[in-house]
């Protein structure tokens, strides 16, 4: 009987330990927020101003450990031109998750290969003009953010490039200069559901690593999804405000469909603990 009592015992001790570190994870998600940088142009009178961006880092006040880099999905470097990116047209530069904080400045790292092509004779255009790029450039351009990066918000930023001041004539050599102008504008559209994914293996739960979470609207259309970690946590951010279901779908379980979540700007709408169930 006191055998049997022990192992009652062991099993609700496992089971709150568990419940301690999914809380513990899920207060570490709350403590992040999502980052998109964007790229546009204000024109000017050039037919191609291309440039290559080889890092892009940024620096949060509360973190330790001084610069750190943005990982674009195609990797570095970043080739574009800018007379491209006008008309509506933008290029997401980097869409990541970062700490929360005071997001100071961020830095645009340039290499050498920039060039520029005019309209030459006969309207014809040019051969391609290197861009003397100054070597501060390439060590960092540093463009003041000041935004205090909220946890569970998501923030996009608007990197305007004014080519029309960016380009400088070096006197009658010939030579240009690349000098860039750039605003730095802020968007916050912010919104944000977590939760945890368990099962239950002997009366005890047991956290589900590697779950997709999928989020819907009401109308059945598939938005985002997420997966969760391994202790079956989930934060899905960047969403605008309105009213989604989750919704997971896992071979050997029953289908889960969530009632609806209601997301507003700037909160975490928290479903807590969503358990599977396997197929009878």
């Amino acid at each position: 009987m006191k055998l049997k009592n022990l192992k009652t015992t062991l099993i609700l001790g496992v089971a709150v330990i568990g419940l301690c570190l999914i809380q513990s994870c899920d207060s570490n998600n709350d403590k992040t927020a999502r980052v998109q940088l964007r790229l546009v142009d204000e024109p000017g009178d050039y037919l191609e101003v291309n440039v290559e961006i080889i890092d892009i880092q940024y620096n949060i006040s509360d973190g330790e450990e001084g610069w750190e880099s943005f990982t674009p999905e195609g990797g570095y470097p970043i080739n574009v031109d800018l007379t491209e990116l006008v008309g509506g047209n933008n290029l997401l530069l980097s869409d990541q998750i970062v700490p929360a904080g005071m997001l100071k400045q961020i830095r645009l790292v340039l290499s050498e290969n920039n060039t520029l092509v005019m309209e030459g004779e006969n309207a014809e255009p040019s051969e391609p003009i290197h861009l003397d790029t100054p070597s501060a450039l390439q060590s960092g351009l540093k463009l003041n953010l000041n935004e205090e990066l909220q946890a569970g918000f998501s923030y996009t930023f608007i990197l305007d490039w004014i080519v029309s001041e960016s380009i400088v004539k070096a006197g009658t050599t010939g030579m240009y200069n690349l000098k860039p102008v750039i605003r730095v504008n802020a968007e916050v559209n912010s919104g944000s559901i977590n939760g945890m994914v368990v099962e239950t293996i002997e009366e005890s739960p047991v956290a589900k690593e590697n779950v997709t979470v999928e989020v819907y609207t009401l109308d059945d259309v598939m938005v985002t999804d997420t997966m969760t970690d391994e202790f079956g946590n989930f934060l899905i951010q960047g969403l605008g405000a309105g009213s989604y279901k989750l919704k997971i779908s896992i071979e050997g379980y029953e289908p889960y469909e969530s009632d609806e979540i209601v997301v507003a700007v700037g909160e975490i709408s928290d479903v807590g603990t969503i358990e599977l169930l396997p197929m009878e």
